[in-house]
């Protein structure tokens, strides 16, 4: 714990900051053919930060209760290990399950953050029960502390650091993140409703689908119902054109002109010869 205050300038000057705890919420199928899918694709939950961050408090509230409570004869162990599994797992649980059940999702996100809000009673609990002190907002440590959990170093450095660590250094550290994960879990659950009014159950997107489905096939058939019905008006326009071409083309022909250009031959009327000399 003493010696990463040394770095907390350099890992300031990195803080990213970033809290906030998103989903990803299901965007448009870029191929057509799967338009009509209506379960939803979220991101891992290994890629939320929320998760992250519940992983590093588990490890680090099993690492407080090895070294700093007893192995046998003390239920707190058995529940803060407990308690902070239980937030890492619900997390990752409900992420899955979001996918068929956004009412088992709201409940397991729901869960998680029970679990961590009962994590930090135990933290708080140790530190008041042994007289050492929780670090206040007005305290010159904890902001330091704060700066160094927010940045992305923290996840690789965490191990090492809090195995140097005294019991009320890593008791503040678990308060930090429990309050970290609470947040965010209550951040992720607003989220959640929204999608849900917005999107509706499994149910309501699969009945929306099927309609959907249906919807698209009658507006292809009636689609092709009229190309159809303009190709035969089409095809009987050029019909017509191509018997007036083949008239023109009969009357334009010299060989039908031969006999009345040709005084020589005789004019037939009514299938009767006339005379040459009756003519005039």
């Amino acid at each position: 714990m003493r010696d990463y205050q040394n770095n907390q300038n350099n890992l300031s000057s990195q803080n990213t900051r970033n809290t906030q705890n998103t989903q990803n919420i299901p965007s448009t199928p870029s191929d057509s053919r799967d338009s009509h899918l209506f379960l939803p694709q979220h991101g891992h939950y290994r890629q939320l930060r929320v998760y992250k961050v519940a992983e590093a408090l588990y490890d680090l509230t099993f690492l407080f209760c090895q070294r700093f409570l007893p192995a046998h004869g003390d239920r707190t162990v058995d529940q803060m290990v407990q308690a902070a599994r239980s937030g890492k797992q619900n997390i990752a649980e409900g992420n899955q399950a979001a996918a068929t059940s956004s009412e088992t999702e709201i409940k397991l996100t729901n869960v998680a953050r029970a679990s961590i809000e009962e994590l930090l009673d135990d933290y708080e609990d140790y530190l008041r029960t042994r007289s050492l002190s929780q670090w206040g907002t007005s305290h010159p440590r904890l902001a330091p502390l704060r700066n160094w959990t927010r940045n992305d170093l923290f996840f690789q450095q965490y191990k090492s650091k809090a195995a140097c660590m005294t019991d009320e250094e890593m008791a503040n550290l678990g308060i930090t993140l429990c309050h970290q994960v609470i947040y965010m879990l209550g951040q992720l659950l607003k989220t959640q409703q929204k999608r849900f009014v917005e999107q509706g159950g499994i149910k309501e997107r699969m009945h929306a689908a099927r309609t959907g489905y249906r919807q698209q096939q009658d507006a292809q058939f009636t689609a092709l119902q009229r190309e159809n019905a303009a190709l035969r008006q089409r095809i009987a326009q050029l019909e017509e054109e191509v018997r007036m071409l083949k008239g023109q083309s009969s009357q334009n022909d010299p060989s039908n002109q031969s006999n009345l250009s040709n005084p020589n031959n005789p004019i037939t009327l009514n299938n009767q010869s006339i005379p040459s000399n009756l003519k005039d």
